[in-house]
């Protein structure tokens, strides 16, 4: 097992608890703490507040569900699943909480999605050596 292995799986653990405890604060706040917000909120900006959320919510299941992946014994090829980026133009009309957990899910998700990028490219920058013993190994 080389160094970089333990230092990947140090960080794909350390993201796994960053995205829960994300996701839990933004349960919290859309389901509980924005309902006091909505109040005080034009009919756009509740919808926009909804919209947002659902952008979060998506956000934080992809990128849990990479890291849990990840983090099996198999581990996956499979890249990170594509969510839609949030318009700041319409965030910056949200209360200053759904912001942060907004703009933090974008953070979180852009930290994962670069991980994946890494990862693939490595894998697929595959040793002369490892290709050269493949092609042995099925020969005999």
């Amino acid at each position: 097992m080389s160094p970089a292995f333990g230092l990947t799986t140090k960080l794909i653990d350390s993201l796994y608890l960053e995205a829960m405890v994300l996701a839990d604060e933004a349960r919290s706040y859309f389901d509980q703490l924005s309902r006091n917000a909505r109040a005080d909120m034009t009919p756009l900006q509740r919808v926009s507040l909804s919209c947002e959320s659902l952008k979060v919510t998506t956000r934080l299941m992809h990128s849990t569900a990479w890291l849990l992946a990840q983090r099996s014994p198999q581990g996956t090829s499979n890249p990170l699943a594509a969510a839609a980026p949030s318009e700041t133009t319409t965030v910056d009309n949200l209360p200053e909480e759904a912001q942060t957990l907004i703009r933090e899910s974008e953070d979180l998700y852009a930290r994962i999605q670069r991980l994946d990028e890494k990862l693939t490219h490595s894998s697929e920058m595959r040793s002369p050596a490892l290709d050269l013993r493949a092609r042995l190994e099925q020969a005999f």
